[in-house]
């Protein structure tokens, strides 16, 4: 699950950094999302653990689901959001609004790491498959974790149980639900992708 919108990113004003990172909080819109999705999973069958990355946003999104379903999110720092170095502290979503040639080369290459001292896409698979891998043990074999991330995180977990291009799933709506399920076996297989039947259009 991508968690709910975050506060916006305003040129000039840097958003708040946990351990390098961008860190802001939900907005009110956020905050909404949230709710909406605890109530859509209230009464769901199956949910044995909820977890959620090192970075508040998910952490705020967690607190109504928790609330709902009677789990306690577990913090895994190993689904934080792609690392984007220089372009850390809401920088990115700046340059992409204005049209920046490097965050134009981002998407054309499909890479991250064309930004100065961002994270490779070798190395973000890496985390995240050991992420995936905590998940799998601590959930028994027939239920469903929730994992409340973000949407580079959602985009490269697609990615890697399809086989697909490495941006193919980057653009997952705020609080949407994708599923993907891990078989005995270790294979995974992508279920369905960006869910946002309960969340109104707005």
């Amino acid at each position: 699950m991508r968690h709910g919108a975050s506060e916006a990113a305003i040129p000039g004003v840097g958003l708040p950094l946990f351990e390098g990172q961008s860190d802001p909080a939900l907005s009110e819109v956020g905050r909404e999302q949230a709710v909406l999705v605890g109530e859509a999973l209230r009464g769901s069958s199956g949910l044995s653990g909820l977890f959620v990355s090192s970075l508040r946003r998910t952490q705020e999104t967690a607190e109504p689901i928790g609330a709902a379903t009677d789990l306690e999110a577990q913090i895994l720092p190993d689904l934080r959001e792609i690392f984007l170095g220089s372009m850390e502290g809401g920088e990115y979503r700046i340059r992409v609004a204005e049209g920046d040639p490097i965050a134009r080369r981002v998407a054309r290459e499909e890479r991250w790491d064309v930004i100065p001292g961002a994270e490779c896409l070798s190395a973000f698979g890496a985390r995240l498959g050991s992420a995936i891998d905590e998940i799998v043990a601590a959930v028994p074999a027939g239920t469903t974790g929730i994992a409340v991330v973000h949407g580079g995180v959602i985009g490269q977990l697609c990615a890697m149980a399809t086989g697909g291009r490495p941006f193919a799933f980057t653009h997952s709506d705020n609080c949407s639900i994708s599923s993907i399920v891990v078989r005995g076996s270790g294979r995974w297989l992508l279920r369905s992708f960006n869910q946002i039947a309960h969340l109104p259009v707005r």
